[in-house]
């Protein structure tokens, strides 16, 4: 045990000074959604008729765009693991006898802690004349909780994806393909009511709408926090991290 929370730690803190060092994918990862925020919400804010008494598209659209910090951070953390590979640190990890679950936990605990700072620096626009939003003590507790969650779930699903995945080209590829869409179809964008029948099937088994309710239930005036969200989301994110652990075991051989 002392071993695997030695590897973690090792690999969270080179993960984290990687990434500061980094502040060109830093900063792109935090003005990118935030000026998806102001440009798309000040738009739409006029004709947006919200599902939530009271609440302007500003503010609907702002919890979509905390998901979207958390999504890109995500990307950029986990792209770091196709830099290693070419470098030949992750061969290196590899021939050690590191435990290959410290491995996955420290790449998904540097991403983790980069995702959750990144979506707090957005958070003190709540109390801001742009957004009606309340947060309570119990609220705040509440998200930061879902923040750390869902950033550890998209993080490992990033490393589930660049372990099998040659170069930054492919990766951005799969993203752009895969994840973006799964943000769009989340209804981070967009209410989920009203939607065509057969999307709404799509976007009920889509994980990160479950994700992105949970965020969501930690501002009044959003619905409770759902058993099905908690059920669903955990039970992907301990499928996703015993797919990342069997990866990495196999890919030693």
């Amino acid at each position: 045990m002392n071993h695997v929370l030695q590897t973690t730690a090792v690999l969270c803190v080179r993960e984290l000074t990687h990434f500061i060092r980094q502040r060109n994918r830093l900063i792109g990862a935090f003005l990118q959604p935030l000026l998806f925020w102001v440009l798309i919400g000040t738009g739409m804010n006029p004709t947006f008729q919200s599902p939530v008494d009271g609440f302007s598209y500003m503010d609907f659209f702002f919890t979509g765009i905390v998901l979207m910090i958390l999504l890109f951070t995500s990307i950029f953390a986990t792209m770091s693991i196709i830099d290693d590979r070419n470098s030949g640190f992750l061969q290196g990890v590899l021939a050690s006898p590191a435990p290959r679950i410290g491995i996955v936990l420290g790449k998904a605990a540097g991403g983790t802690t980069m995702g959750t700072a990144q979506a707090l620096l957005l958070l003190p626009l709540v109390w801001t004349p742009f957004l009606s939003l309340e947060l309570s003590a119990g609220g705040a507790l509440w998200l930061l909780v879902m923040l750390v969650w869902t950033s550890f779930f998209l993080t490992v699903l990033g490393v589930v994806i660049a372990w099998g995945v040659d170069s930054s080209q492919g990766y951005h590829a799969i993203m752009s393909v895969v994840l973006f869409p799964l943000w769009i179809f989340s209804g981070a964008a967009f209410p989920t009511e009203g939607v065509p029948g057969w999307l709404h099937a799509l976007m009920q088994i889509n994980p990160l709408t479950h994700a992105l309710a949970l965020i969501r239930s930690g501002f009044a005036g959003f619905a409770a926090p759902s058993p099905v969200s908690i059920s669903y989301l955990a039970i992907l994110t301990v499928v996703l991290l015993l797919m990342a652990c069997r990866m990495v075991s196999r890919k030693e051989a």
